[in-house]
């Protein structure tokens, strides 16, 4: 008698467990994308801002009183 209620008990979860089982379906979604590439552009004169067009200017001058300063010194040769 006890193995038929323990079967029965067995069998009852079982099949309860199994059935109250929620089974929910998933999809994948798979997207293309098209990447657009983007073009390095050169930087014109015209477009430098002013910080980079005074250290220009001050290059220049700075290159001009070196070179001025190496031809006061002259050749050591």
């Amino acid at each position: 008698m006890k193995r038929s209620f323990l079967a029965l008990g067995l069998l009852t979860t079982v099949l309860v467990l199994s059935s109250c089982r929620n089974e929910t379906e998933t999809k994948e979604v798979v997207r293309e994308v098209e990447v657009e590439k983007v073009e390095e552009v050169e930087v014109e004169p015209e477009s430098k801002g002013i910080l980079e067009r005074t250290a220009e200017k001050v290059d220049k001058e700075v290159n001009k009183e070196v070179n001025e300063e190496i031809e006061k010194i002259g050749d050591d040769n």
